[in-house]
């Protein structure tokens, strides 16, 4: 299991300075429920904008 999450998303509630993840957990899902190949067909659903 990875010890630092990365994020680059400073809207997110869980965006900490350093670009650090301060979530939790995370859950990341690709799209559509289909089988991904990259990236970029994937989202992180943990996702909450900052209030």
């Amino acid at each position: 299991m990875a010890k630092d999450v990365l994020c680059e998303v400073n809207s997110c509630k869980y965006w900490a300075p350093g670009n650090e993840c301060n979530a939790k957990s995370i859950y990341v899902v690709s799209h559509h429920g289909k089988q991904a190949s990259h990236s970029e067909e994937t989202d992180c659903k943990t996702f909450e904008p900052k209030a």
